[in-house]
């Protein structure tokens, strides 16, 4: 019989996603092998449902090599899944790595993509100098990426994901390469960003008191193939302090799901 951590069969599989929400259902996918002659292929994602409202932060955790990437891929529609559905608003996503064009400085890096949909040079820097000053980066519009530390660097390719205009942002280890203190500035940063510029979020990280100060719910996942094992809803007003008993709590029952999850 399944425990409190354990995923009892997600009632997200039957709800619809909103205009601006996502419904994830019963998903399931296989990376064909390199070589056919070695076999099957990569089993990275199995059933896994999920479900976020308009407005609504998810935060998936999980082993490494469990999914969790190619989950957001799949949302982002740049691959295809099995089998299952995925209903969704359009979304962009922000991979890890921030990806700021060297030859660029910030202001043209913000509105890159912008340029892409078709706008004027002028009218995307117009737009992307407006989020300078309300993103903390007033006075680095003309500075190139290699002046800019890690979390400026970082609310650059924020900006730039929020200027691509779609209500969904799949965001994937956003702050996994930065130290602990602008780790934790910028776990602060996003939550007050969120809080002004709305979005539907899926986030992913395997830091799970991140996730619980951020999300609205955890998605745990199981080892490869990926399974959800656990959603813990964070019924905690933000701002969430680390050192809240409740907090404490709930990062110590994500925890546990994971560790039950690594071990299977």
């Amino acid at each position: 019989m399944p425990t409190e951590l354990q995923s009892r069969e997600r009632s997200s599989a039957g709800r619809r996603a909103g205009d601006d929400g996502i419904a994830v259902r019963r998903v399931s996918l296989t990376y064909p092998p390199s070589d056919p002659r070695r076999g099957a292929g990569v089993h990275a994602l199995a059933e896994v449902s999920l479900h976020a409202a308009a407005g609504e932060l998810i935060a998936v955790v999980g082993p490494s090599g469990c999914g969790k990437s190619t989950l957001l891929e799949l949302i982002c529609g740049l691959r295809t899944p099995d089998a299952g559905s995925i209903e969704c608003a359009p979304a962009v996503l922000m991979p890890q790595r921030d990806l700021l064009l060297p030859w660029l400085n910030a202001l043209d890096n913000a509105a890159l993509a912008l340029r892409i949909a078709g706008r004027s040079r002028a009218q995307a820097r117009d737009s992307a100098r407006l989020l300078f000053a309300e993103l903390g980066l007033e006075g680095f519009q003309d500075a190139r990426p290699h002046e800019l530390s890690g979390g400026m660097r970082q609310r650059v390719a924020f900006m730039r994901t929020l200027l691509a205009g779609k209500p969904l942002l799949c965001l994937d280890e956003p702050f996994g390469a930065l130290d602990a203190i602008t780790r934790s500035e910028m776990q602060q940063w996003l939550a007050a960003t969120l809080a002004r510029e709305p979005r539907t979020v899926v986030l992913v990280t395997h830091d799970v008191e991140e996730a619980v100060l951020l999300a609205d719910r955890v998605t745990v996942l199981s080892q490869r193939p990926g399974r959800v094992i656990a959603e813990l809803d964070i019924p905690i007003a933000r701002p969430r302090a680390r050192t809240d008993p409740e907090v404490l709590a709930l990062r110590e029952r994500a925890l546990g799901a994971l560790g039950m999850g690594e071990r299977r």
